[in-house]
């Protein structure tokens, strides 16, 4: 058997709470030879946190016992054990306090009672507390801790019996990644204790940090007792770093051994983000004699004020111990003394230990105050207390043994005299909704080299409006380049992952960062080319008219009644027609206006051609009449012209009106043959009826002029590009009707105008003698 394992410090009562802290923080290695049996442990390098962690807890004791309120008629007493920072030794202290098995009495005692503890007030890191809670688990004896925060703690799985009354890192390392996102930082490095509080915790960082589109530049471990050797590694690596903040998640012991080689080797201008180990640590700002850390951000607990625990703790009395280290004579005066111990800055912990105490007394009262019936185990209970302190905050615990999770946002702020003061500048409360989580005050706060402008770390600068982010080939998502969106696409938001394409009735702007209407293209009259064609659509309407008018004036005159003039007029009138038809292919294309082109133009321009053909057919078959004994000329008469003239005409009615019922021309936005404008134009709807219509006109134009008209037409009407398409047309049909109007009428009009004695019925004949 080992040697009895005795309590640093005791106090008596009818119920029995374990207490483990650490008065020192290490202890004087030695190697074993095995050869006889190994001697304790020596600690050495007091804690003064473990002192105070125990007056805590006293102080919490002492009230319960003073109050007739809550376990009335029986007191509570204590077994303190010092861990010396070791997770052996804490083990083992956990072995003795429940494994007090026996019995104990006084003659002033009515009644026997247990010594082993109802519950243990476990030490202030996580790894410690994970192997006590493995060992002590299946005894259902609660161990609750102040100030472990290892989310790996939550599975109840593993640690059944575990508790504590400080937040999960679970939350802690989100809100760490929410705070890093919040400023703007996506390119940072990351330095953790290498033991269960600094991996645990940092790994969901990390994980926390990548879903919200943060890349790690680096992530290193440092534990106190590491050789110099990593220590220097560590600093080379974050020397040739380009990132420039911090996110840590240490313990202070870790961080005080980094700091004394930052101090060294000059690195500074660093901004740190702390987690709650170190960042409201009065110790590690003493410690920073070179303010490195001055401007830090973190987490801590909330502030918290206890009634009388500040003047308990300094009130340093007579103690049982069985340590000579420890006694005192109770008359010390510690007001003028400044260390750690009279150092308050740690009274959210403190209060901590005083919840978890009162935690335990709630869980026995109710256990003193229920039937037998009920389940008598302290742990049962205890899961299941809901109370309020005398300060007014209330304290219970999740199915996973963690209490509430708030924590106050911190900033380190030089003062005047060279101190450092943690000012809160916000508040995270994890039961809030996600965009609600975190809230900052509007207090100004101070950076990095005493800066009030917040520090830039980032791999690479914010992409622009109009630019998409291009990821650099094997670097992480945080470094890209800024590419340009392509034409047709924008980007209206900072960092964009992609361009989006316009609607295609859309363009990109110059900068694109904005979608804008495609300007309408279609000839229109008043662009140059819309209105020369107008002009001379006109002016060609003008000269029939003006024909039509001599025409008329001297329709009694041989030139004029020769060869039909019912057709010559019809023809003037149907001419005129196609001039004006020409006006509808010009202008803004409408569905009356689509059907009208194609279909009007064709009839009339037929009509032309009909009275074209019946007029030349009269001539040739006149020719004929001369030869002996021909007959022809009755069946060419005027009532024959008419019937051809009509019968040609219908059947382009006939093939239009099928166009028109069929599918007919409809105006139609052409956004493929141009990229930056549409073109408003006609679509032919059917094909098929389309060169149909030009296909006939094509059969009756048997004058060369209309067929090298209309045989060039075709190749440069679909070759040309948007509205040059319509002034190809527009031109072929002016070209038609100049080329009638010159061919037959103007001739005609010279003789009657200027040489009207060539104007009689034997010139016309070829009788009348030539002049000298």
């Amino acid at each position: 058997m080992g040697d009895p394992e005795n309590p640093q410090l005791s106090k008596d009562g009818d119920i029995i709470l374990g207490g483990i802290f650490s008065f020192h923080r290490s202890w004087i290695n030695r190697r074993d030879t095995y050869m006889h049996k190994p001697l304790p442990l020596q600690c050495i390098s007091l804690n003064f946190r473990g002192f105070q962690y125990a007056q805590a807890m006293l102080f919490a004791i002492d009230e319960i016992n003073n109050s007739s309120d809550l376990l009335p008629g029986i007191t509570l007493g204590c077994k303190i054990y010092d861990s010396c920072g070791s997770i052996a030794r804490g083990v083992r202290a956990s072995l003795a306090l429940i494994n007090s098995q026996e019995t104990t009495f006084k003659l002033s005692d009515k009644c026997t009672k247990p010594a082993q503890v109802q519950a243990i007030m476990g030490e202030s890191s996580s790894s410690p507390n994970m192997a006590a809670a493995t060992v002590i688990g299946p005894f259902h004896i609660p161990l609750i801790s102040h100030f472990a925060t290892c989310a790996c703690l939550s599975d109840k799985n593993k640690y059944p019996s575990f508790l504590r009354t400080i937040p999960s890192d679970h939350y802690q390392s989100r809100a760490l990644a929410q705070l890093v996102k919040y400023f703007g930082w996506t390119w940072v490095g990351a330095v953790r204790s290498n033991d269960d509080y600094g991996n645990n915790g940092m790994a969901t960082v990390i994980e926390t940090a990548e879903e919200l589109g943060i890349c790690v530049e680096y992530s290193v471990a440092v534990f106190r007792t590491d050789p110099m050797i990593k220590i220097l590694q560590i600093i080379d690596i974050i020397k040739s770093s380009t990132s420039k903040v911090i996110v840590t998640f240490l313990s202070p012991g870790d961080l005080n051994v980094l700091l004394q080689e930052f101090s060294q080797h000059n690195l500074t201008g660093y901004q740190w983000v702390g987690s709650e180990g170190w960042i409201f640590d009065s110790h590690t700002a003493a410690m920073d004699v070179h303010h490195i850390l001055d401007g830090a951000v973190g987490l801590s607990i909330p502030k918290a004020h206890v009634t009388g625990m500040k003047e308990y703790i300094l009130d340093v009395k007579q103690l049982n111990s069985s340590s000579k280290e420890l006694e005192c004579s109770g008359h010390e005066d510690l007001a003028g003394v400044k260390n750690t111990f009279t150092d308050m800055s740690l009274m959210p912990i403190f209060y901590n230990i005083y919840k978890e105490v009162y935690a335990v007394a709630h869980a026995l009262h109710d256990i003193l105050s229920c039937n037998n019936t009920c389940n008598k185990t302290i742990l049962h209970h205890i899961k299941r207390i809901r109370f309020k302190t005398k300060e007014g905050d209330e304290v219970y615990f999740n199915e996973n043994g963690d209490p509430p999770a708030k924590y106050e946002i911190i900033n380190w702020q030089p003062t005047e005299n060279g101190n450092v003061e943690f000012v809160p500048v916000g508040l995270y409360d994890a039961s809030l909704p996600a965009d609600r989580q975190l809230t900052l005050t509007n207090r100004t706060l101070v950076w990095a080299q005493n800066s009030e402008q917040v520090p830039v770390s980032v791999c690479s600068e914010k992409c622009p409006p109009g630019t998409r982010k291009v990821l650099q080939k094997g670097k992480p998502v945080c470094c890209y380049d800024c590419l340009r969106c392509a034409d047709g696409e924008i980007s209206n938001s900072t960092d964009s992952i992609s361009c989006v394409r316009c609607h295609s009735e859309f363009w990109s702007n110059e900068r694109r960062d904005a979608c804008i209407k495609k300007k309408e293209e279609f000839l229109s009259y008043e662009e140059m080319m819309g209105a020369l064609l107008t002009a001379a659509s006109l002016l060609g309407t003008c000269l029939t008219a003006v024909v039509m008018f001599i025409f008329f004036r001297y329709r009694r005159t041989p030139i004029v009644r020769a060869n039909n003039s019912e057709l010559s007029f019809l023809l003037l009138f149907s001419l005129t027609l196609c001039f004006l038809c020409s006006l509808t292919f010009i202008g803004r294309p409408s569905g009356w206006s689509c059907m009208l082109r194609h279909t009007a133009f064709g009839i009339t321009f037929v009509l032309c051609i009909s009275c074209v053909l019946g007029k030349t057919m009269v001539v040739l078959m006149a020719f004929r009449a001369t030869l002996p004994g021909s007959n022809v000329m009755k069946w060419f008469g005027p009532a024959q012209q008419r019937l051809s003239v009509l019968g040609f005409t219908l059947i382009q009615v006939f093939i239009c009106l099928l166009w028109l019922t069929i599918s007919p021309p409809f105006p139609f936005k052409n956004i493929k043959d141009f990229k930056d404008r549409i073109i408003l134009e006609c679509a032919l709807g059917s094909a098929v009826g389309f060169w149909a219509v030009l296909g006939y006109i094509g059969l009756l134009a048997i004058m060369l002029i209309f067929c090298a008209v209309w045989v060039t037409f075709i190749p440069a009407y679909v070759s040309s590009p948007g509205k040059f398409s319509v002034a190809v047309e527009i031109f072929a049909i002016l070209s038609s009707g100049f080329g009638l109007l010159i061919c037959i009428f103007i001739p005609k009009c010279y003789i009657i105008l200027l040489k009207p004695e060539r104007n009689t019925k034997r010139n016309l004949m070829g009788k009348e003698a030539p002049t000298h």
